[in-house]
């Protein structure tokens, strides 16, 4: 049997911007980093910044001009976002 299903925009609106979702995300961000400091070397700076758009957001930075071949090469963060249950997806237009 089929049912119905009415997205309720409102809701979802409600859960992105919620105080909870903020700090489940900047929680991810930090376990991200923190994976990701024991693969560049010492002294290396991850960074994450929590910032808001329509929803709670955070960014890991790896502060260092080697970090793109260090990615490109290891997959330091995408490796890191796997070890704290997180999926990485080709980003498409």
């Amino acid at each position: 049997m089929l049912q119905s299903f009415r997205l309720d925009s409102r809701g979802v609106r409600q859960v992105l911007k919620s105080e909870e979702l903020s700090r489940t995300v900047n929680g991810l961000a930090g376990a991200i980093a923190a994976h990701v400091r024991p693969h560049v070397p010492q002294g290396t700076v991850v960074s994450v910044h929590a910032y808001t758009t329509d929803r709670g957001a955070a960014s890991v930075t790896v502060e260092d001009v080697r970090a793109m071949s260090w990615q490109a090469r290891d997959g330091i963060l995408t490796r890191a976002a796997g070890e704290v249950g997180l999926e990485v997806k080709a980003w498409q237009q």
